[in-house]
Formats: structure tokens, C-alpha cells, sequence
């Protein structure tokens, strides 16, 4: 729980674009980088741009000092008086799960590069990344269950298709601290590096991203994120869609000219 900043928007979630990679970046070290409606807000219309910028090819979200974040930011947020039925509802509706909606929808790959403390919705955040890096010091911790909450954010529909039922109920149910190390072991994580490694490893992952099919990427993305919640059929039937849809592209045509050719690929993302 923090103050309110009064920093200008544009210094609290700083953004740059550089070499078709689009770089997102809370920057309130002083609160753990606990995310504020407008930093939220501001988040979302970021991944909307980069969905319909052909320009990014990859979207990197990461955070500056030892939180990459604490969860949201609860100033003000518990009043008195009596509450309208259905505005908490209305709230993680419009709130938390537009978040982490905006980062599964998102069209373009997102790489989470997670430099300290995920905590709430801020663990959410990094779950909803297509790719997770985090530095050694990095802890995720579900902790809802230590304010009397139900998890928000969409945890309780990321947590079990990462780490399986038993697992999720047990980061939920206790709320410990998940080192960097366990989180890689339970499947949460795709790789630890040394704090000072982990932005060298963002970028190089995030150029490899940038300089693939950004087209066929974005399908298979939609294809696995969509696997867990349908039968084989409509999987199947996803599948030999996603895969008509591809062969119309550039990069589809120009990859099997250069398997064919025998030489490297060039993409452009078209």
C-alpha cells in the first residue's frame, strides 16, 4: 500500500521503442512498483499498440529497482460507507482482469523480465507473459490468502494450467514466498539469471523474437492460449485455421522459399 505519486504518467510507466521491440517499464521503486489505476490504464493501451503497430515485432515488460511488482495499489481503496451490489465485481472486471487480458491478447510475444518481488496481481502479470525471465533476487508470492482475499487477476485460471491444481492451491492456500530458483523448478519461470544478467537476456531474447514470423508467432500464441479450454476437436480445427491463415502471409511464403533455397530467412512481420 503506497501514496499517490505525483510524478507525471509518462515517468511512472516509461516506454521506448527500439529495434521493432516494445520496452514497458514501471518505474515507482519507492512503492515496489504496486501499479496505480493510470499506470494500469496506461499498460493496457501500450499492449494495444503494439498489437496493431507492425513496427513492434515484441513487447518486453519489466520494471525498475527490487519490485517488479508489489500488486495494486490499495491507497484509498478501502472506504466506508455502504457498497452497491456488484461494485466489486465490476471493479476486477474492469480492473485486474483487463490487465492481464490485455497481455494474453496481446498480438505480439511479451516477455516478462521480472527484477524483484511479484506480488498479487503483479505475480499474475508475469504468469500472463508468453515468456518469463526473472533475476535471482525475484520472489512470487500469492498474497491474497495474508489479507483475507480471493485471488484476482486471473490466478486462479493461470496458476493451474502452469503448475497443475495441487500446485496452485498450495501457492494460493499459503501464500509463501516462491524464490526464483522454485519458481523455475514449478514451471512459473523459463529461466534465472544473475540480477545484472537480466537485462542483457531480455533484449537478446526479445531481438531474437523481433527478427521472427510475427504473424505465425501471434497464432501460436492464440493456439496454446486457447488449448486448455476446449476438446481436440476445436484444437484441431484452430490448428488448420490458424495454419490457412499463416500460408497468406509474407514471412510463411518467405521462410519456405528459404528452406527450399537453402539459406537463412529474412522476416519483416508482414
Amino acid at each position: 500500500m503506497s501514496g499517490e505519486d505525483a510524478r507525471p504518467l509518462t515517468e511512472t510507466v516509461r516506454h521506448t521503442t527500439d529495434g521493432g521491440v516494445s520496452w514497458i517499464t514501471l518505474d515507482r521503486p519507492e512503492a515496489m512498483n504496486a501499479v496505480t489505476w493510470e499506470q494500469r490504464e496506461r499498460i493496457i493501451a501500450l499492449l494495444g499498440e503494439a498489437s496493431a503497430d507492425p513496427a513492434v515485432r515484441a513487447v518486453v515488460l519489466t520494471a525498475t529497482g527490487k519490485g517488479f511488482c508489489a500488486g495494486a495499489d490499495l491507497w484509498g481503496a478501502v472506504v466506508s460507507g455502504e457498497r452497491v451490489a456488484g461494485d466489486v465485481a465490476r471493479t476486477i472486471r474492469l480492473g485486474a482482469q483487463r490487465l492481464v487480458g490485455a497481455v494474453l491478447d496481446c498480438e505480439k510475444p511479451v516477455i516478462a523480465a521480472v527484477n524483484g518481488t511479484a506480488a498479487g496481481i503483479g505475480a499474475h502479470l508475469a504468469f500472463a507473459c508468453d515468456l518469463v525471465l526473472a533475476a535471482e533476487s525475484a520472489r512470487f508470492i500469492e498474497v491474497f490468502v495474508r489479507r483475507g482475499l480471493v485471488p484476482d487477476g486471473g490466478g486462479a485460471y493461470l496458476l493451474p494450467r502452469l503448475v497443475g491444481p495441487q500446485r496452485a492451491k498450495e501457492l494460493m492456500f499459503f501464500g509463501d514466498a516462491v524464490a526464483a530458483a522454485d519458481a523455475e523448478r514449478l514451471g512459473l519461470v523459463n529461466r534465472v539469471v544473475p540480477d545484472d544478467d537480466l537485462p542483457a537476456l531480455a533484449r537478446q531474447w526479445a531481438q531474437r523474437l523481433a527478427a521472427g514470423p510475427t504473424r505465425s508467432l501471434a497464432l501460436a500464441k492464440q493456439l496454446v492460449n486457447a488449448s486448455l479450454d476446449g476438446d481436440r476437436s476445436s484444437a484441431f480445427a484452430a490448428e488448420a485455421a490458424a495454419q490457412e491463415i499463416n500460408m497468406t502471409t509474407r514471412d510463411a511464403q518467405e521462410g519456405v522459399a528459404s528452406f527450399v533455397e537453402r539459406r537463412t530467412p529474412k522476416y519483416r512481420g508482414l
